[in-house]
């Protein structure tokens, strides 16, 4: 490592709010699927800024239309209209088959937009205030103390209790589980359609049917999180796409902007029109012109660059390869997930793996502490998912090594 390098890290250790462990480097661009740091040293990058950057570094179409926008307005605020926003809002709706968008800055803002959506449109059916939420154990949903009281891991939760009242929580995938947890106040049921952090876990198709079924039955408002496994990571545009239903409301983020800050609750007429009114809801920054530039862009650009083909092809190779390396390797037990969005469960601790990958230029991440998880760009091809195979093979093989 430069002098130059270490000294940035020195300054970050002296400067920055210390809540994350950061890995000992500074990156400094990116292209195409590779980041550089500040020395040159190249890395393949399987991150994407924890499944942000699905376009890759440097698209010329995307920084273009940044540049763009830039020249013209970059923010105004939500008293006014502006034509990105409408746009974006036009495609969002498009690509959802939904009818009502609000814009966020991020994931977590479009949880808590979600959450305030469910009690009011719950409130305007009887006056109560005392409706409940069903949130799913092992989720996680964002920082912000909405999201932090339907994230369903105690670790995150129990420093900042108490959290916001009413939240009930159920296992994916465990319909009775759900039921066990339904009540006269039940105004909404929250999950990932495929979770992340908690470990890569999908919804069954059984699963989402009987929830879809249940909300239709009882009038309760289901709100499906797709802030990491949407935007094209599954092979669809969205995760729940494939099941054949409809959510009421959903939360996107991360790819949605392909690295400028944006997210957007979106919900059904029904939901939209029964809801959050004048008044109810806002943001000094959601939906400015900048980032609904960058919206818009994404999702053209996914249509004429046939990302979700890719994905389908690439996904369905890695897949291939990472069950290789479950067969290989005792010490690696399964693969779970969907499309670009897989992860790889250990019988043990992941952090030396990943630091040894950091070591050889292969970005990981890990998803608890014995799952690798892989979110890499959307443009990857089968030679990126080659190279990182074989870097991991020496890590795992290194690590196996040491052990023994």
């Amino acid at each position: 490592m430069s002098a130059e390098m270490q000294s940035y890290i020195d300054e970050a250790e002296k400067a920055l709010l210390h809540t994350y462990n950061r890995y000992q480097v500074v990156f400094d661009r990116g292209e195409d699927v590779y980041l550089y740091d500040l020395d040159g040293k190249k890395y393949l990058d399987f991150v994407a800024g924890i499944a942000v950057f699905a376009l890759g570094y440097r698209n010329e179409a995307y920084n273009g239309a940044l540049k763009s926008q830039i020249d013209k307005i970059i923010h105004t605020s939500n008293y006014y209209y502006n034509v990105p926003a409408i746009e974006a809002a036009k495609k969002i709706k498009k690509i959802t088959g939904m009818d009502r968008v609000f814009f966020t800055n991020s994931g977590a803002e479009a949880i808590e937009g979600a959450i305030k959506t469910a009690r009011k449109y719950a409130y305007l059916k009887d006056g109560r205030t005392d409706h409940e939420i069903i949130a799913m154990n092992h989720s996680f949903h964002g920082r912000t103390m909405g999201a932090l009281s339907v994230t369903g891991n105690p670790h995150y939760r129990e420093a900042f209790e108490p959290m916001i009242g009413n939240i009930r929580f159920a296992d994916l995938n465990d319909f009775d589980s759900v039921m066990a947890q339904v009540t006269d106040k039940t105004c909404a049921i929250l999950f990932e359609t495929v979770q992340g952090e908690g470990g890569i876990y999908p919804a069954s198709e059984d699963f989402m049917k009987k929830i879809r079924a249940l909300c239709d039955e009882r009038d309760i408002l289901m709100i499906l999180d797709e802030i990491q496994c949407g935007m094209g990571r599954t092979g669809h545009m969205f995760a729940w796409q494939r099941y054949g239903i409809r959510p009421d409301v959903m939360t996107t983020a991360k790819a949605l902007g392909c690295g400028v800050p944006v997210g957007a609750f979106v919900m059904t007429e029904k939901v939209g029109g029964a809801s959050l009114a004048a008044g109810d809801h806002g943001t000094t920054y959601g939906g400015n012109p900048l980032a609904c530039a960058a919206v818009c862009k994404v999702i053209d650009l996914f249509d004429e660059q046939g990302v979700l083909a890719n994905v389908n092809k690439v996904g369905a190779y890695l897949e291939k390869r990472l069950d290789g390396i479950v067969e290989e390797f005792a010490c690696v037990q399964t693969r779970r997930g969907a499309g670009l969005l897989q992860g790889l469960v250990f019988d043990r601790q992941v952090g030396d793996i990943i630091t040894r990958a950091m070591n050889k230029g292969l970005v990981l991440i890990n998803a608890g502490t014995n799952i690798i998880r892989f979110v890499p760009p959307l443009i990857i091809k089968e030679k990126h998912v080659d190279d990182m195979i074989e870097i991991l093979r020496e890590c795992i093989a290194q690590t196996e090594g040491e052990r023994q």
